[in-house]
Formats: C-alpha cells, structure tokens, sequence
C-alpha cells in the first residue's frame, strides 16, 4: 500500500509539471491575478474612504460592513498566495502582497506558521493542527474532549463564526507570538525581536487608521466607530469560516492522528485527499471570490500553485485518484458543503463521536 501511494504521489506531480510545461504557462500570477489584487484592495479601500464623505453614521457603519467583503477577499485573494509564495515567483512580491494581512489587522508572521507549517503538514491532526485544535466551546475533531454543550454547537456555531477576525487581533495574535516563541519554532522562522516589534507597530497603525482616524474626522462618535469596527470583522470572520470549515470539517473527512514522533503515518498526499474536501467546483464566481479555496484539495497538494490554476489542475488530481482509487471528496454546491458541514457539527456534539 505505502508503494502505492508513493507511486501515486510521484504520478501525479509529474502529470502537473507537464500540464504547466506543454501549455507553457507560468505557476503564479497571471494577468487575471493581477486584476483581482486591485479589485479587491478597492473593495476594502473606496468603502473605507466613502465613510469620510457620508453624515449618517448607519450608513458609515454599512461601509464599514461592506469593507468586510474587501477584508475577506484580499485575505482569501491576494494574502493566501502571497504568504505561500505562490503569488509570484520573486520574493520579494510575496513579503510584500503577503504583509496585506497586516494591513487588515493580521500578523503575516503567525499566519505562515500555524497554516504553512502546522495546517498544511498535520491537517485534522488535532494534537497540531490549530484549526481543529480543541477550542473548548467548538468541538471539530473527534479525538477532542466533549463538553456537554457541543450537542447545540451545531446551532451557535454560525454566529461564533463571525467572531473569528475579532480575536486574531483583539489577543490571538499576541498569544499566538508567546507560545511560539517559547516552544522554539519562531526563531527558526523570524527573528523574536523584530516579529515583536512588527506586530506592535502594525496594529498600532492598523487600530489608528480603522477607528481613531475616523473617529476623530468623521461625525461618527467614538462607539459608532466601534460598532463600525466590529461589523466590519464579523462580516470577514463569518465570510472566512464558511469558507475554511467545510474544506476539512466534514463527515467525509478523516480525523487521523499522529505517532509518537509526531510523524504522519500515511503518504502525505494521500494524507492530504482523505483530509480535505471541495466544494462548488463549477461556481466560477465563488472560486473567484475566494481564492480558488474551493478547490481545497488542489490547495493543499499543490500550495506553491496560484490558485488562478486550480480548475485546470483539478481534473488532473481527479482522473489520477481515480486510477489509484483513493478518495477525490467533493461537494457539488456552496449550500451542500454547509449543511455537510453542519451535520459534521451536530455528529461531533454527540456523544457516540
């Protein structure tokens, strides 16, 4: 079996160098690419600037609301690729397009370690990956400890979802920076001092641009600017979640768990097909919006892809899973990955999961 699947493995990177070798195409950014960026740095940006040219702060407030949409997108669009160095393949554009996450209130250092390192090569294993990681209030994986109220999660978890961009960077960040700075792993992929500093310095300028600035020149008072602030994050929170839950969070999906010494037992490829899911692969205008993350399982197999290419490489994946029978999970709409995804809940909240 492990022949197999390392034969499968092999296969299936040769078969998509070829595709990008004989239709001459470049792995990164493309005109296409290039144009989404801007659309969606003016999604967030005009919104913004608009709140300075309205006198009704409900209106303001909706701005603010609609820079949500923006704040998604450019995480999903533009910071996603960028931070896997998939975006281009100079460096340099990468750090920069990539430190977009600190421009809407994130930390580019954090992200590329709890998703590059920890999601991306332990996905579903709860004891490293922290996006199922036990959350106490939200049960994702079935080797977490159940609390007695995970049998209603699979109610409350849609309006907790919208609180996901409030505690990146109301505390997560901070909390997130300790604990890797004393478990070792952020030395080894920044220096301690300057990711300090970095994280202090953009939120500081991210709180002072996002609700002093428009506290202070616009009619809004000090709350409405906050209330501005938080529908703004509930909207890209909830955007956000709905998006990454049902790519690894489904009935479909398998929970395995890692030895010992922390290794993966399995063939990582085949690791990463039994782990995630697709959904919506036909929606051309969702698979824009987000970032191609609908095709989660071209994502994870080929990270250091832009995303602009995964409708092309999927088939690939497909036709290749198939001759090796391993699993290829795909949900036909956005709608059916969710409630796919909501059954997974209630099943996780019961006590025979």
């Amino acid at each position: 079996m492990r022949e197999k699947d390392e034969e499968f493995s092999k296969t299936l990177n040769q078969r998509v160098n070829h595709y990008f070798k004989t239709e001459n195409r470049t792995k990164h950014a493309n005109l296409e690419m290039v144009i989404k960026t801007i659309m969606m740095y003016s999604l967030f940006l005009v919104p913004y600037f608009f709140i300075y040219a309205v006198s009704n702060p409900y209106l303001a407030i909706s701005l603010y609301a609609l820079m949500g949409v923006g704040m998604a997108g450019l995480g999903l669009s533009v910071m996603h690729d960028a931070n896997h160095g998939s975006y281009s393949n100079k460096k340099w554009i990468n750090r920069l397009l990539g430190y977009t996450l600190n421009v809407i209130g994130g930390n580019a250092t954090n992200w590329k370690i709890q998703h590059n390192v920890f999601h991306h090569t332990y996905t579903n294993i709860d004891s490293h990956d922290e996006d199922v990681r036990p959350r106490f209030i939200m049960r994702f994986s079935p080797h977490a400890k159940r609390q007695w109220f995970h049998r209603f999660q699979y109610i409350y978890a849609w309006i907790l979802y919208g609180f996901m961009t409030v505690s990146w960077i109301l505390f997560k960040d901070v909390v997130q920076l300790m604990s890797y700075q004393k478990t070792g792993i952020l030395k080894k992929h920044a220096d301690t001092r300057s990711a300090w500093m970095w994280l202090i310095c953009t939120k500081s300028i991210y709180y002072t641009y996002i609700v002093v600035i428009p506290w202070v020149f616009t009619p809004l008072v000090f709350w409405q600017a906050l209330l501005g602030f938080f529908a703004m994050h509930y909207v890209a929170g909830f955007i956000l979640a709905i998006v990454f839950q049902p790519a690894h969070v489904m009935e479909m999906t398998e929970f395995p768990m890692a030895n010992s010494n922390d290794h993966i037992e399995e063939n990582w490829t085949v690791h990463q097909l039994k782990t995630t899911c697709n959904f919506a692969m036909k929606s051309k205008w969702l698979s824009w919006y987000v970032g191609g993350l609908n095709f989660q399982v071209e994502h994870h197999l080929f990270p250091h892809i832009c995303h602009v290419h995964y409708p092309a490489i999927s088939r690939i994946v497909q036709q290749t899973a198939s001759e090796y029978s391993i699993p290829y999970h795909s949900i036909s709409t956005f709608w059916g990955a969710l409630v796919t995804h909501g059954r997974m809940l209630y099943k996780l909240g019961r006590p025979t999961v």
